[in-house]
């Protein structure tokens, strides 16, 4: 769906008027007489319409000598309700017949901030993201049809502001396509291929390793994941020089198991399926730097995807076996299911020993049990830094990507001990997501400020969002580029 910015309305099959809450009696309806007026006024009280964010009424009114179609859609009463209404606007229309329409802000009876209008474009743009690829048999009504939506009468500023928001679009689209496709077609290799495709000539640097160059770096736990699997693995970076010359200031790193049966520990088959989506955090990690790029983030950042396929075969990593690190620190693995965390421990010992970055963020879809304790609302954060935590709860909050903390302490760290090894793979069935968080902390360089992002209830809805419809929600890229904007550009 394409967005496209007018001084004046044109001609479009519906007009849309945004109302502000409890503004009707405000509303500027502009060419419409007051014989149309009446009808929308009546139209909205029938349906109980109050300008509240993302309620629409629409209805059909006399224009000289034929007939017009409008809508009122309520924009609310701050910053963020304009986005929630843009995405209900595209979700009642995209598949409506209506291939048109024109958002008119000279509706509105003071002039709408340019980061507003710039934030209703963006919920709008999101909203329309589908992907249909596999389907050949599509009912007609089914069939998206909106093609175009125009904003008119936006304040003078709002290219802008629509600029940075079109980039975070386009970054979440590289996400939401990733974590959408099938293991069938999506594995490390063809991960790397996608995404250098998708980002090609937007500036970035690229690293990528095959299984004997990590051999040869020592990196026993990431491929003790993958030795079950015929994939080949991979290790991607893409680093953005945004601020100049020099290492970067921040390393994202994101875990990239683009299938996960649990390997020989192997899962329930009730849902398996929707374990393709368990690269979510290397979804997010690629989907940021593509935004950071588009957008020129003046900021040195590097992306690492640890990209692996967890699988059960005659040569699958073991219960009981010992891993030796890129970190040099010896892993027993008690549950091969468990193995997000392995692959991050070295993607995490790399990029210091490679970049050198002075805060780590790293994202996975790591833990079942983060599910149970915050559900599909917010995603975990732990953190060695009260400072950095303070940044991405802000992110979180100011992005929508919201996420809450939790703690990390000696006394769960020694759940990890081992009997045989410098530590176990897992701790107890009891505070399964912190145990996982205290394990990564060992592989993070003194004087490193790390934070650790467990979005295992987020990166996939089964009902739809306010800017996502059901499947891939593309979280981690609003916070991160929130984040970065936020305290890493100059």
């Amino acid at each position: 769906m394409q967005i496209q910015f007018s001084t004046a309305p044109t001609d479009a099959e519906l007009t849309v008027l945004p109302v502000e809450k409890d503004g009707l009696a405000r509303v500027k309806f502009g060419a419409f007489d007051a014989s149309a007026q009446r009808v929308l006024l009546a139209a909205a009280k029938a349906g109980r319409f109050e300008g509240e964010a993302g309620g629409i009424v629409d209805a059909v009114v006399a224009a000289g000598e034929r007939v017009q179609r409008v809508a009122l859609i309520g924009v609310g009463s701050g910053e963020a309700d304009y986005e929630r209404a843009g995405g209900a606007l595209t979700a009642r229309y995209l598949t409506s017949g209506t291939t048109a329409l024109t958002v008119d802000f000279n509706a509105l009876p003071a002039a709408a901030s340019p980061r507003a209008v710039a934030r209703f474009a963006a919920g709008a743009a999101q909203r329309g993201w589908r992907y249909d690829v596999y389907r050949t048999k599509l009912a007609d009504k089914a069939k998206p049809t909106l093609a175009t939506l125009t904003i008119a009468g936006a304040p003078a500023g709002t290219d802008a502001e629509w600029a940075p928001r079109d980039a975070l679009t386009q970054g979440l689209a590289l996400t939401r396509e990733l974590v959408t496709e099938p293991a069938n077609i999506l594995y490390p290799e063809s991960f790397v291929a996608r995404v250098t495709k998708s980002v090609e000539g937007l500036g970035l640097e690229f690293t990528v390793l095959g299984e004997e160059e990590m051999r040869d770096l020592g990196m026993g736990a990431l491929l003790g994941v993958n030795q079950g699997s015929r994939r080949a693995p991979r290790l991607l970076a893409l680093k953005w020089n945004g601020a100049g010359a020099g290492d970067p200031a921040l390393a994202l790193v994101g875990k990239g198991v683009t299938f996960d049966t649990g390997g020989i520990s192997i899962k329930p088959a009730g849902g398996m399926e929707d374990m393709k989506w368990d690269m979510g955090g290397a979804g997010a990690v690629v989907g940021t730097m593509k935004a950071l790029a588009l957008r020129k983030a003046k900021a040195n950042v590097i992306g690492v995807c640890g990209l692996v396929e967890n699988m059960p075969d005659g040569n699958a990593q073991r219960p009981g076996d010992v891993v030796t690190s890129m970190s040099g620190q010896t892993i027993e693995v008690i549950n091969t299911d468990a193995e997000g965390r392995l692959v991050l421990s070295d993607a995490l010992t790399w990029v210091q020993r490679t970049h050198r970055p002075k805060t780590i963020v790293d994202l996975a879809t790591l833990t079942g049990a983060m599910i149970i304790a915050l559900g599909n609302e917010h995603g975990g954060l732990f953190a060695n830094d009260d400072g950095l935590a303070d940044q991405l709860l802000a992110a979180g909050l100011a992005s929508g990507d919201k996420l809450w903390r939790f703690p990390l302490a000696d006394a769960y760290d020694k759940l990890l001990e081992s009997q045989i090894a410098d530590m176990k793979n897992v701790g107890p069935r009891g505070a399964g997501s912190i145990t996982a968080a205290q394990f990564l902390k060992r592989f993070v360089d003194e004087g490193v400020r790390w934070a650790h992002l467990d979005i295992a209830g987020m990166v996939w809805a089964d009902k739809p969002g306010a800017t996502y419809d059901k499947g891939a929600t593309g979280y981690g890229v609003r916070v991160l580029d929130r984040f970065v904007a936020d305290n890493f550009e100059q």
